[in-house]
């Protein structure tokens, strides 16, 4: 066996939470919390560290935050746009990534198909990071749990509430509370629920963590005596040809806006994971009223993947 091969075998990637544990993740959230309140190391602990940046779709907050979170810790990294890469003109996805990994110590991939960011997975020696797919997207999770952190002291007991689009950031969402130990409650429409799959594990994962998941079609009985409201677009990027559909399924019902903030907690928070469709998913008073926590939980996606690239090269103390 070449020595290529026991890399790629040694290897730990992050495209979703299966494969992890609890202390795993809490160790990642418990740094990020650090660097955020007493700023990044001194030793810049990715110093002559590479990370390339493969972006199928545009991004603001991945992008940048990845960049500073690579930058502050001594890093560089490369971004790579669609066009600009082979992949663009038919390159199998596996000569890719076997080349990046001669030349990058981690790989971070914004895709439409989540089966891209696991073939990248399946041929590199180097650790690859779904930073968004089209059925999960775990590094918003680690910053909305973070976020969660940032403002309970009891973050177990608090509620969590999805209301929208069973989509990558749901089915994540997801994840993470049912290895967390965390309660959620999601509202989506029948015909758009979380992946089954994705479900059915977190509720295992739940069985031993504690979690308390639920999902219903009625916003607000999720909502009901919430801790944190979050929603995410009703229409996401690769979607516009649904977009009328999707809406006529969504509005006015599934829009949190603040008659249905009356139904959590009078001091609940609000969470998006941006950008927003004012007056779709959310109305303007919530987005930007004194509930709203949305700032926070995207400066948070900065720590949260600091701390994740020096996990998972084994540069996390």
């Amino acid at each position: 066996m070449g020595e290529a091969r026991r890399d790629m075998q040694r290897v730990k990637h992050f495209l979703d939470y299966d494969g992890y544990t609890a202390r795993e993740i809490n160790k990642i959230l418990k740094a990020a919390l650090l660097f955020r309140k007493r700023g990044y190391p001194a030793s810049k602990p990715l110093r002559n560290k590479v990370v390339a940046l493969i972006f199928q779709k545009p991004s603001t907050r991945t992008r940048v935050s990845f960049q500073s979170a690579i930058a502050r810790l001594g890093g560089d990294s490369m971004y790579l746009g669609w066009s600009e890469l082979q992949l663009g003109r038919g390159e199998p996805v596996s000569d890719t990534s076997r080349v990046l990994a001669r030349y990058v110590d981690a790989v971070v991939a914004r895709v439409f198909q989540h089966s891209m960011v696991e073939e990248l997975a399946a041929h590199s020696a180097v650790p690859v990071i779904n930073a968004l797919s089209d059925k999960h997207h775990p590094c918003q999770a680690l910053a909305d749990i973070m976020t969660v952190m940032q403002y309970s002291k009891k973050p177990s007991r608090s509620k969590i509430a999805f209301v929208g689009d069973g989509n990558n950031v749901c089915n994540s969402l997801i994840q993470i509370c049912g290895l967390l130990g965390l309660r959620l409650s999601v509202a989506t429409p029948p015909s758009y629920k979380p992946d089954s799959e994705t479900v059915s594990k977190a509720l295992k994962w739940a069985e031993e963590s504690g979690a308390e998941i639920t999902l219903t079609d009625d916003p607000a009985e999720a909502v009901a005596e919430a801790d944190f409201v979050y929603t995410d677009v009703f229409v996401s990027m690769g979607q516009e040809e649904e977009r009328e559909k999707k809406l006529r399924e969504f509005l006015p019902k599934y829009q949190v806006n603040a008659e249905l903030m009356k139904h959590a907690k009078p001091d609940a928070k609000f969470m998006h994971c941006m950008p927003m469709h004012l007056g779709e998913e959310v109305t303007a008073n919530v987005a930007y009223g004194p509930s709203s926590i949305i700032y926070d939980q995207a400066e948070n996606r900065m720590h949260t993947e600091a701390a994740l690239l020096l996990f998972l090269m084994g540069r996390l103390r």
